[in-house]
């Protein structure tokens, strides 16, 4: 017997297969096999058509039954993963009424940070735990504002994942999850944030049905099943935001854990008990074991501008491979020999209040600095930035016991790994994992044995740790030049 996962990204939609007893893999693919476009017909916007992410669903789904050579049959259930914060709109038919405004797109900046201004700090961080910010209720506002005619057509608002779960069942739903990533949940009273919804003018009605997690959120269709190769009747029994399901997939489920990610974006996720908001730079949200006795939240620091800048530099600078750009930054001394890269130019970044601060290379000497050194400052500015978001982690409170990561681009650099467990001081577990497996393992909770889901991960996906090095002045002194460089820049800002 089988599960299946799914994640639902910015650059590509993962399938995975695992075996139900074992949690072994069986298969990971995605689709498409390039990257899928965003689009951004003004700065700072950022937008998917939700209706592409099925049809590389369904595509995805085809290929790991027929490659894996399994009998689809077999498959028990669907786990959901995807990307947060963004907004999918509906009509009463079920069918997405404009391109989704995705995590990245920044137009809504000005409208949460207004609501937090006129609601007022202590209710926002008492009760959402966050400011209202650029997350999905602003968006949905934004719509409301700038698209008059066709927001009188919204039936339902909803996350990416949602839409995927509403075009597998039929059924229009959401998860306290989701509703926390968009700033929906009040955690004081449990329950949908409504006070919020008419703040901006919003009707209550919008708001879709509650699932739990880890139970059956609905079931395939007869037209799903016909388009992706699913069998008819399995149910959806997990479902969750990108980063929640990142830490699930690594075993990070109580307090003290931390999750890290290093991918398009940079992301540390810290496991808490439910307190008061102190920082709006750091966001909570509801973990996914989240429950009333045991409330488990994720305190989630992200930095948008990470693997996209190292992206960036491999895509101008002669497409070599990744291999071949860390072979080249290795021979280059710690500190870069005075180049410093700021890597925030993937929009407004939330550890700086929102504040669009953009990519910088600075201290460049035409006489001795070359490609290697690009590529060095590049990994070290993108490990600075996580060392300099962990500094924010800890004056929120987060209490850090042990960090696991997945084994992608950034973390497989020994610079970048070294960097930044010898400045935070903290071991960094690597497990070769990926969101669409541990979506699939998730399936499996249903019964609530989370030390078994552990164990299958720890037996299946360890790596590798990299320790903290005992030489750290060399990497002390060349975060300081960097963030002494930073502050200046945000001065400015």
């Amino acid at each position: 017997m089988y599960y299946i996962g799914y994640d639902i990204g910015s650059s590509s939609v993962k399938a995975a297969l695992v075996e139900a007893e074992t949690g072994k893999k069986v298969i990971v693919l995605n689709e498409p096999q390039n990257e899928m476009e965003i689009l951004s017909i003004h700065p700072d916007w950022a937008e998917q058509d939700p209706e592409i992410w099925w049809q590389h669903i369904c595509t995805a789904t085809k290929r790991a039954i027929k490659e894996s050579n399994i009998d689809a049959s077999k498959i028990q259930g669907i786990g959901i993963s995807y990307q947060m914060h963004g907004l999918v709109i509906v009509d009463k038919q079920g069918a997405s009424l404009r391109n989704s405004i995705i995590w990245c797109d920044s137009r809504a900046v000005e409208i949460g940070n207004k609501a937090f201004a006129e609601i007022g700090e202590e209710k926002c961080m008492t009760h959402l735990l966050n400011s209202p910010g650029n997350f999905t209720a602003s968006k949905l506002k934004w719509v409301k504002e700038n698209e008059p005619q066709l927001y009188s057509k919204v039936d339902k608002y909803m996350l990416p994942g949602d839409y995927i779960a509403l075009k597998l069942t039929g059924e229009v739903t959401t998860t306290k999850n989701g509703l926390s990533e968009g700033m929906l949940w009040d955690y004081k009273e449990n329950k949908v944030a409504d006070w919020l919804l008419d703040y901006y003018g919003i009707d209550r009605s919008l708001t879709p049905k509650i699932v739990e997690n880890f139970t059956n959120q609905g079931v395939v269709t007869e037209k799903a099943s016909q388009e992706s190769g699913l069998p008819v009747g399995i149910p959806i029994v997990y479902r969750a935001g990108d980063q929640p399901n990142n830490a699930l997939s690594l075993n990070v489920l109580n307090p003290g854990e931390v999750a890290a990610t290093g991918g398009t974006s940079g992301v540390f996720y810290a496991v808490s008990e439910v307190s008061s908001g102190k920082s709006t730079r750091v966001n909570n949200f509801v973990h996914v074991n989240y429950e009333l006795e045991t409330p488990r939240v994720g305190k989630l620091l992200n930095i948008n501008g990470a693997g996209i800048q190292y992206r960036w530099l491999r895509n101008n600078m002669g497409n070599e491979s990744y291999e071949a750009m860390n072979e080249k930054a290795s021979n280059v001394e710690i500190g870069s020999e005075g180049v410093v890269v700021i890597p925030f130019g993937n929009g407004a970044e939330r550890m700086f209040n929102n504040k669009t601060i953009g990519t910088h290379f600075l201290n460049l000497n035409l006489n001795i600095h070359n490609s290697a050194h690009l590529f060095r400052a590049s990994l070290e500015g993108i490990a600075f930035s996580f060392v300099y978001g962990m500094e924010c982690l800890k004056d929120d409170n987060a209490t850090i016991n042990v960090i696991r990561a997945g084994n992608d681009n950034l973390f497989r650099s020994e610079i970048f790994s070294n960097t930044v467990a010898t400045l935070i001081g903290y071991e960094i577990e690597i497990y070769n994992t990926t969101g669409a497996v541990g979506a699939a393992r998730a399936v499996g909770l249903k019964d609530g044995d989370y030390s078994k889901f552990g164990a299958n991960v720890s037996d299946n996906d360890h790596v590798m740790t990299f320790l903290p090095l005992h030489n750290k002045e060399p990497y002390e002194a060349a975060y300081k030049k960097w963030k002494q460089e930073l502050e200046l820049i945000l001065t400015t800002k």
